[in-house]
């Protein structure tokens, strides 16, 4: 049934008689009202991105030529604590000797190589500079910040839950789920590490 009256005719040219017109008409208002949500709501969203303090922070360098061998220093990157402690040869013999079979977790927790990497000693410190150790103080279980040099496995440990990591900061005894996370990083010269 038309809605024209009887007798009545449609102009040529007129709307109603163009569909492809119609539909035109009806996506550009649809994709300008969309373009005129968006400018309104991208303030709001850009305002969220991180300002240029923050991404000054993105990465640090930290100078590690003080460090004598046996000896610790914590960085601060991104908020967070960052273990870096030059280990001793007994440290890194005593990290080596572990089997794969005693740690609660077998993933090395280190970006700077592949995902599914083990918790070798090799694969939790950098190639060529195996002696530091550069670790994200966070512990695992409820985020506290572990103790250096203690614990039963002279490495960290968390005394709010009693975590014990060993010398490669993997987690040997207690609540923690996980190894101690390794940040990005890389040494861009022999006493200097980039972190992030």
């Amino acid at each position: 049934m038309s809605n024209l009256a009887e007798g009545a005719t449609i102009e040529p040219g007129h709307a109603s008689d163009d569909p492809s017109r119609r539909d035109f008409i009806h996506i550009a208002a649809i994709t300008a009202a969309a373009g005129g949500a968006a400018a309104v709501v991208w303030p709001f969203i850009d305002q969220m991105n991180p300002d240029a303090s923050a991404l000054a922070l993105a990465s640090i360098e930290v100078d590690v030529s003080a460090i004598a061998e046996g000896q610790s220093i914590t960085a601060k990157w991104r908020g967070k604590p960052i273990f870096i402690r030059n280990r001793t040869a007994a440290e890194i013999e005593e990290a080596k000797a572990v089997p794969m079979s005693d740690l609660k977790d077998t993933s090395a927790r280190n970006p700077n190589i592949g995902a599914d990497a083990d918790a070798s000693n090799e694969n939790r410190s950098a190639s060529g500079n195996e002696a530091f150790l550069v670790m994200i103080g966070v512990c695992t279980h409820l985020g506290c910040v572990p103790l250096g040099q203690s614990g039963d496995y002279h490495g960290w440990f968390c005394p709010c839950h009693g975590s014990h990591y060993d010398t490669a900061g993997r987690i040997r005894k207690g609540p923690a789920p996980e190894n101690l996370y390794i940040p990005p990083y890389q040494f861009v010269s022999d006493t200097t590490i980039k972190i992030g």
